[in-house]
C-alpha cells in the first residue's frame, strides 16, 4: 500500500551532494523497494486507534514499521517507526438517554474520521477499540464494542478495562520512553472523564497499574444546573459537603469544593490513606516523594499542564488546577507529557502489536484466519534444567490439561495456546513437546476444535510439520512463532503478509465492567 505523509516529508537541500551515515526506516524503504529480503524483515502496517471514554471519543491512524530482530531462536518484529497520519478532533461521546450510548451516532463520527483521514476500512491492517472510564458501565457498552469493531476494519475489536488503558496510556503519554530515557520511577496519572488510571513505570517498564473513580465529567452543569451526575459524582459531593442532586442547583464554591476535595482524595490515595471504596481496582499505594517523577494525561490533564484554560460545564478545568497547585505545594516533580488528552489511543496503535515468526506452519492460514478475540491459556512447565537434555511430553500433556481446565475452557472453545521453549531445538526435544501438545489436547482434537499454537521461539514451522506428518493431528492447525503472550491476553490473528509471510497479531484484555470476560 502507499499512502501519503505529507506532514513527514524530508527536504534535503543543502547546495551540495553527500552521503548520509544513517538513512530513517522511510528512506531505507524507498532503496530496498523491490528487495524481497528487505520486505520480510521490514514491515509496514496501517493501524486505527479508537477511544470511547465517559466524555470524549477520539479517533486516530497511525503508520507503523516493524522490522525484525534476530535474536537466538526467535525473529520477533518490533515496532521502530510511528507516524500519527491523522488525529480526529475530540468528540463529545454521544448519549441516547442517560444510560446509553447512541451506537449509531458513533459510527457516524467513525465515518466522519475516515472521511477525513482519506482512509477506508479494508485499508487498516490492525487496530484497537476502547471503551473507558464510565463508558464501561453503559447498559451496551458490548453491543457498542460491537457495532464500532464491525465499522472499524476486519481486524479491529472492542477491548476495553481499567488495567489496559493505564498501560496504553503510559505508552501514549511518553512515561514510558521517558523512565528509559532518564531512567527512574514515574507514575503517570491519566484522568479522564469518568476515572483516573494510574500506572508506575521504571526504566521503561510498567510495573503495576490501578484505577480510581475520579474524572473530570462525574458531574456536568449548564446555568448554574446541574445536568449529569454519576454515582461517583455524588459521592464526593458528599466528602465536601456539597449536596448534588441531577437537576438541582450548583454554584461556583460547591463545584470548587468538590473538585478539591477529588484532588485531594488523589493525593490521599497514593499515599496509602483516603477512602478505599474510590479504589476500582486492587490498591497500588506509592511513596510519592520517592518518585522521580510525575506524568499527568487524559483531558484533566491539559489542564494540569495549562494547556487547556476553558471551561465545558464540568470538572475538568477546576481538578486540574487543584491537582496542578497540590502538586507544586508538596515539591513533587512535574515532566512533561509527550501527549495528554490522545495518550490513550495513540498508545493503543503502537503497544498492542506483534507480528509472528516467519517459521511459522500455516498450510491451513486460508481456513483459519483471520479470526478475532481468541482467548490465550499459557500453562507453565519446565522443559528441564539441561538445555540439551531430554523433555518429558507427558509433564507437558498434564500442564495443558490442568490449565484449560483451570480455565473453564470447554473442548468446542477457540483457544490460542501459548507455549514456551528453550534449549536446543534437538528433534527428540521437539517431538516430545510436540508429544504433549497432542495428548493435551486429546479431547480438543477429538472434537474436531482448530488448533492454534503461538510460541515463543522460532520452531513454528518443524512442530507443526511434527503435529500433521508424524502424529497425524488432522483439521485446523496454525502454529505461530515469535510470539510472547500470556493468560488473560485474547488476540485477533490477520491475514497473512506477504512477501514476509507473518501474520499480524493485536493483542488486549477484555473486561466490560467490572467482570472479566472469559
Amino acid at each position: 500500500m502507499n499512502h501519503a505523509h505529507d506532514g513527514h516529508h524530508h527536504d534535503h537541500d543543502h547546495g551540495h551532494d553527500h552521503a548520509h551515515d544513517e538513512l530513517d526506516a522511510r528512506d531505507l524503504a524507498a532503496a530496498f523497494a523491490d528487495n524481497p529480503i528487505w520486505l520480510r524483515d521490514n514491515v509496514e502496517m496501517l493501524s486505527v486507534g479508537v477511544d470511547i471514554g465517559s466524555a470524549g471519543t477520539q479517533v486516530a491512524f497511525s503508520r507503523l514499521v516493524l522490522r525484525r530482530k534476530g535474536e537466538d531462536l526467535t525473529s520477533r518484529y518490533i515496532v521502530v517507526e510511528r507516524d500519527t497520519l491523522y488525529q480526529s478532533e475530540l468528540y463529545l461521546t454521544p448519549y441516547a438517554a442517560d444510560l446509553t450510548i447512541d451506537a449509531a451516532a458513533l459510527g457516524d463520527l467513525l465515518d466522519k474520521a475516515y472521511g477525513q483521514a482519506g482512509l477506508s476500512p479494508d485499508e487498516i491492517d490492525t487496530g484497537v477499540v476502547i471503551l473507558t472510564g464510565e463508558a464501561l458501565r453503559r447498559e451496551n457498552s458490548e453491543a457498542i464494542g460491537t457495532v464500532v469493531a464491525e465499522r472499524a476494519g476486519d481486524l479491529v475489536c472492542a477491548t476495553a478495562g481499567h488495567h489496559m488503558e493505564a498501560m496504553l496510556a503510559a505508552y501514549g503519554s511518553g512515561a514510558v520512553q521517558t523512565s528509559h530515557d532518564r531512567g527512574g520511577r514515574l507514575l503517570n496519572v491519566d484522568i479522564g472523564g469518568g476515572t483516573t488510571k494510574l500506572s508506575l513505570v521504571e526504566d521503561g517498564k510498567v510495573l503495576a497499574t490501578a484505577a480510581l473513580h475520579v474524572g473530570g465529567r462525574l458531574l456536568a452543569h449548564d446555568a448554574g444546573r446541574i445536568t449529569r451526575l454519576e454515582p461517583a459524582g455524588r459521592r464526593h459531593g458528599v466528602s465536601a459537603g456539597v449536596g448534588l442532586a441531577l437537576g438541582g442547583q450548583v454554584d461556583d464554591p460547591g463545584l470548587t469544593a468538590v473538585a478539591e476535595e477529588m484532588a485531594d482524595a488523589v493525593l490521599a490515595l497514593l499515599g496509602g490513606e483516603g477512602d478505599p471504596d474510590l479504589w476500582l481496582t486492587e490498591p497500588l499505594p506509592v511513596d510519592l516523594v520517592a518518585l522521580d517523577g510525575l506524568v499527568f494525561s487524559g483531558g484533566v490533564g491539559e489542564y494540569v499542564y495549562g494547556a487547556e484554560t476553558r471551561d465545558f460545564g464540568d470538572l475538568g478545568l477546576r481538578l486540574g488546577t487543584a491537582l496542578r497547585q497540590r502538586v507544586d505545594d508538596a515539591g513533587l516533580t512535574l515532566l512533561p507529557a509527550a501527549e495528554r488528552i490522545r495518550a490513550t489511543v495513540l498508545g493503543a496503535s503502537e503497544y498492542t502489536v506483534q507480528l509472528s515468526g516467519i517459521t511459522t506452519h500455516r498450510d491451513d492460514a486460508e481456513t483459519l484466519l483471520p479470526q478475532r478475540n481468541l482467548q490465550v491459556v499459557a500453562p507453565a512447565y519446565t522443559l528441564g534444567e539441561d538445555p540439551m537434555g531430554p523433555v518429558d511430553a507427558g509433564t507437558i500433556a498434564g500442564a495443558i490439561r490442568g490449565h484449560l481446565a483451570a480455565f473453564g475452557v470447554k473442548p468446542s472453545d477457540d483457544i490460542a495456546l501459548a507455549l514456551t521453549w528453550s534449549g536446543a531445538p534437538a528433534y527428540p526435544r521437539l517431538r516430545a513437546l510436540a508429544e504433549g501438545v497432542r495428548e493435551g489436547l486429546a479431547a480438543r482434537l477429538e472434537h474436531g476444535c482448530a488448533t492454534y499454537l503461538v510460541l515463543d521461539a522460532d520452531i513454528g514451522l518443524t512442530l507443526g510439520r511434527i503435529l500433521r506428518d508424524e502424529l497425524g493431528v488432522d483439521g485446523g492447525l496454525l502454529v505461530l512463532d515469535g510470539l510472547q503472550l500470556r493468560d488473560f491476553d485474547y488476540v485477533d490473528l490477520g491475514r497473512v503478509r506477504q512477501p514476509s509471510g507473518t501474520v499480524p497479531v493485536t493483542i488486549k484484555s477484555l473486561v466490560f465492567g467490572d467482570r472479566m470476560i472469559g
